[in-house]
């Protein structure tokens, strides 16, 4: 015997009570196998399933199409902020300032090779530390350093850290939106479940081959376990 399974995506959910609601309008009302009670309520479940999944995808979408820019952003003052760190060494190494003053940028401790810049927490420290830095240093005397210049430096860092503050609003609102809809498959699973439990019991008395044909036609969903001849 076959047996059935519930939808497990929202798309197969939204499928099942659409198959339902449309058999249910061409059939007459003496003849439907469940209660305009709970035909009702699937129209219902069906409509606040829809916006939540339709939320959900667009939010989703967004946050997407944002985290393309954003990476963007971030390989870029990655790039410049590497590429000010290794001008500033240089510039200890011909002795064009002092090692010392490393301890400006947090850079003291380093031995001279460019920190770890490999996470988005790690570039917005490095990323201050380093603006600060230079600063405190061209205040107290010292010759700015060009190609790349701190100026630019901050550029890439402001765009990054605004791009980073847009992108956590992007995935909270996502994951807001998802846990609505996780919350609300279960009252779309037990509904599904009662329909379906429902139409079964009132065409319990048909031959077998025509009850699953008609149950089907309601979005019942039968699998045959391997190896099981299909009826």
């Amino acid at each position: 015997m076959p047996y059935r399974r519930l939808p497990n995506t929202d798309n197969a959910r939204i499928k099942a009570l659409h198959t339902l609601i449309e058999k249910a309008a061409e059939t007459d009302f003496q003849q439907l196998p469940l209660s305009p009670a709970l035909l009702t309520e699937a129209q219902e479940v069906l409509t606040r399933l829809e916006r939540l999944s339709a939320r959900y995808q667009q939010t989703y979408t967004l946050q997407v199409k944002a985290n393309k820019q954003f990476l963007v952003k971030m390989k870029n003052v990655r790039m410049y902020l590497s590429h000010f760190v290794q001008v500033l060494y240089l510039s200890v190494i011909r002795a064009e300032i002092k090692e010392e003053q490393l301890a400006y940028y947090g850079l003291g401790s380093e031995k001279l090779v460019v920190p770890d810049m490999t996470t988005h927490e790690q570039i917005l420290s490095w990323g201050e530390k380093i603006i600060e830095g230079e600063n405190e240093r061209i205040s107290r005397g010292g010759v700015p350093i060009y190609n790349p210049s701190i100026a630019k430096v901050k550029v890439m860092y402001s765009l990054f850290r605004e791009a980073y503050q847009n992108q956590l609003l992007h995935k909270k609102a996502t994951n807001r939106i998802l846990g609505e809809i996780t919350d609300y498959r279960e009252t779309a699973d037990q509904l599904i479940c009662r329909i379906w439990d429902e139409v079964e019991t009132n065409h319990m008395e048909l031959p077998a081959e025509k009850r699953l044909e008609l149950n089907r036609r309601y979005g019942i969903v039968y699998y045959y376990r391997k190896g099981e001849m299909v009826e």
